[in-house]
């Protein structure tokens, strides 16, 4: 009688789960660059990040001046403080002489600081005075009234993680738009200035 041999082990097997699990971490790369790629060719720009303070009430400011920073007519430079800002349209930008992007933006802070309907006041963060006040000289003087934050400590109040960052207060203190890095024209287009006409008509 012929008997029927036992079934044999596919030995395949054994060698297809080793190459998968060798082209597992091939794959995982390949899966993480597929999405940083589509996040880099987005039309939404990385930039524009929320912040947990949209809608609430802003810090409170109370910074020394920078000084020896004076304004056009010549008279010292104003220190930041809540009454600086209070009932006032405000945008609050962050910013430093050692900053490239905050170089790069000041141009456009100038023009917005000529607009009636806007006060722009700064926070110079983690800067020296000499070193500011060389900056505006250069570039030129926007703002109504500076704060130094030679430390950080109200940056980090403000929820900033890098420079420059700017803020849209309203005239009853409530933080209503943040940007950050710097702005440029579609960012002033598609984001402050909609923000500012929004603000104005809810006043």
């Amino acid at each position: 009688m012929t008997s029927t041999p036992a079934p044999q082990p596919d030995e395949r097997k054994p060698g297809i789960l080793r190459y998968l699990l060798a082209a597992l971490p091939l794959l995982i790369f390949a899966g993480l660059a597929a999405i940083f790629w589509s996040q880099l060719n987005s039309s939404r720009d990385i930039s524009e990040i929320p912040s947990a303070l949209i809608g609430t009430k802003a810090p409170t400011l109370d910074m020394p001046p920078l000084e020896g920073a004076v304004t056009p007519s010549g008279e010292p430079m104003p220190a930041l403080t809540d009454a600086a800002v209070e009932g006032k349209l405000t945008l609050v930008n962050v910013w430093a002489s050692w900053c490239v992007p905050c170089r790069q933006e000041h141009p456009i802070i100038l023009e917005l600081s000529k607009d009636p309907r806007l006060t722009v006041v700064g926070i110079n963060y983690k800067d020296r005075n000499e070193n500011a006040r060389r900056f505006l000289g250069e570039l030129g003087n926007p703002f109504s009234a500076i704060g130094t934050d030679p430390n950080g400590k109200a940056a980090i109040d403000w929820g900033v993680y890098g420079i420059p960052e700017s803020f849209l207060v309203g005239p009853d203190g409530t933080i209503l738009y943040k940007r950050a890095g710097p702005f440029d024209e579609r960012t002033l287009r598609e984001g402050l200035l909609p923000a500012i006409e929004k603000a104005l008509a809810g006043s």
